[in-house]
């Protein structure tokens, strides 16, 4: 018996919590071009790499596009050239040659009216809600003060005090819940207003939602911070509410082994079997030491059950797109790895903690790197905003544990995890954020959805089936960097991705004729 306690006890030594670490992200500026890789070619070797001519002659010997889209994608490798160069000027006129205007300018900035702070600026109808809610706010008759306040954020809903009074009003009445919904409402239609965040996540915390607490308030500083003090303030609040939660994830923790120490004993009288119960006391140990700790021994299993690309060229070239968009991604507790897996369809998912998988069918799927860019920040975006660590944890906390992490699953339970429409959307933005700042043009992920939306009616794509429709994301993306001013017209990198593109394709040719050994 003495082995059993002892293995229980170790598992009790697992337990490590992670540590607050500090996430800035600052709106996207001018940014150095991406460095440019030698793609090994025939006739070349890596120390003598081809001229941009011998690349474009290269490139169209063995393309099987139209003579129209074959002097775009000259177009493109010449203002590349010139991007790498440091001529951006001379670059974005060619890109403006290419690269059609957006067919439809995003009205939801015209449509939503711009935010109100001071009760001076409400209309009359207006001020006359405020003063009576005020008023009975200050004497504390419910009866008067809910009326004119729902009135008032259903006709002013620009009117930022109003969504504040109002949830302060429910709180005070403890429909706690109630008061969540409007200001969740509220910071959906002005997300930027830091005074509605706050309210939520001080609310949210007192509601002991922590985990959903600390994700409000890194959502805002990774996505919605003006400068650098307001992402480290809005840091902090994240890092302080996930202490909270992980203090009650060590309490449950404890009361889980209470509960599985009694069934383990009840199993071994009636099997002699001690270990079955344990699983869950160990997966809600691993899950306590943090996002890294969990993604990592998911990646482990994802890399024993998936055929892993080994190509140094494809690798080298994905890891440094991928680590590029990881230096301003802002989560500096996380080991970002990137890894592509030899399956010829479209996917990619992102683990807990910074791990990504890409499949070879996304880089033959793509028509440039900025779209693969686009894809992989995509991805990121969803680990930096704790998207699938968010689903694990939110439900019951041993059910969902043992649901989608081994012991005794598979990685495909996690890769299978549905996003809300909500994260897909703060994946996009963040992504398209990133493409921004780090070069790329601005609309890589938004020109692979236009590209994915062509190809939909003929082939259908595992990592679109997960998504929101094409269609409605396309018009999202465009909203997107039209509102914030992105920079659709930098670095493409058509030469080289077509290059590696070329590369994949033979891998994945040759894994065809091979016999299915590789088959896990």
């Amino acid at each position: 018996m003495k082995l059993p306690w002892n293995s229980l006890l170790l598992s009790l030594n697992l337990v490590i919590f992670s540590a607050g670490t500090s996430i800035v992200l600052a709106e996207p500026s001018v940014s150095d071009p991406p460095n440019a890789i030698v793609v090994p070619i025939e006739g070349e070797t890596e120390t003598q790499p081809a001229s941009t001519q011998e690349i474009v002659d290269k490139i169209n010997s063995a393309s099987t596009l139209s003579s129209e889209e074959i002097a775009r994608q000259q177009k493109l490798i010449e203002a590349d050239r010139l991007y790498l160069g440091g001529q951006f000027a001379a670059a974005e006129k060619i890109y403006r040659e290419v690269k059609a205007p957006f067919p439809t300018v995003s009205t939801e900035i015209v449509q939503r009216p711009p935010a109100i702070i001071n009760p001076a600026q409400l209309p009359p109808a207006g001020k006359v809600y405020w003063r009576e809610a005020e008023a009975a706010f200050q004497h504390k008759v419910a009866s008067r003060m809910m009326v004119p306040l729902r009135l008032l954020v259903e006709q002013y809903p620009e009117f930022i005090p109003g969504h504040l009074r109002l949830a302060q009003a429910l709180q005070k009445f403890d429909h706690n819940s109630e008061a969540i919904a409007v200001l969740e409402r509220a910071v959906t239609l002005y997300p930027e207003q830091s005074e509605l965040v706050k309210a939520k996540v001080a609310l949210l915390a007192e509601s002991k939602q922590w985990m959903e607490a600390s994700l409000a308030a890194r959502q805002f500083a990774l996505l919605r911070s003006l400068n650098a003090e307001h992402a480290n303030e809005f840091t902090q609040l994240a890092d302080t509410h996930l202490e909270r939660y992980q203090k009650h994830l060590r309490s449950e923790l404890r009361g889980n082994m209470i509960a599985n120490v009694l069934t383990g004993a009840l199993g071994y009288a009636l099997t002699g079997n001690l270990f079955g119960p344990f699983s869950a006391v160990q997966t809600t140990a691993m899950l306590l030491r943090g996002e890294s700790a969990v993604g990592e021994s998911v990646a482990n299993q994802a890399r024993e059950q998936l055929e892993i690309v080994t190509d140094k060229t494809v690798v080298d070239y994905v890891n440094e797109i991928g680590q590029r968009l990881a230096q301003v991604a802002g989560r500096k507790d996380f080991q970002y790895e990137f890894y592509i897996v030899l399956d010829k369809d479209l996917n990619a998912f992102a683990l807990p903690g910074g791990k990504v998988f890409v499949n070879a069918g996304a880089i033959t799927s793509t028509n440039s790197e900025a779209e693969l860019a686009g894809l992989l920040a995509h991805e990121l975006a969803h680990a930096v905003l704790s998207h699938g660590f968010q689903l694990v944890a939110g439900g019951n906390l041993v059910a969902n544990v043992t649901r989608f992490f081994p012991y005794g699953g598979t990685v495909a339970n996690l890769v299978a995890l549905n996003y809300s429409r909500e994260m897909e959307q703060e994946a996009d933005m963040l992504g398209t954020r990133l493409l921004a700042s780090t070069g790329y043009a601005a609309d890589g992920l938004r020109n692979l959805m236009v590209t994915l939306k062509q190809e939909e009616t003929r082939t259908a794509f595992s990592w679109l089936s997960s998504h929101p429709p094409t269609s409605d994301r396309i018009g999202y993306l465009e909203s997107i960097i039209q509102r914030h001013g992105y920079n659709r017209y930098a670095y493409e990198g058509v030469a080289r991705h077509t290059q590696i593109k070329q590369r994949v394709e033979k891998l994945l040719q040759q894994k065809q004729s091979e016999p299915k050994k590789h088959q896990r």
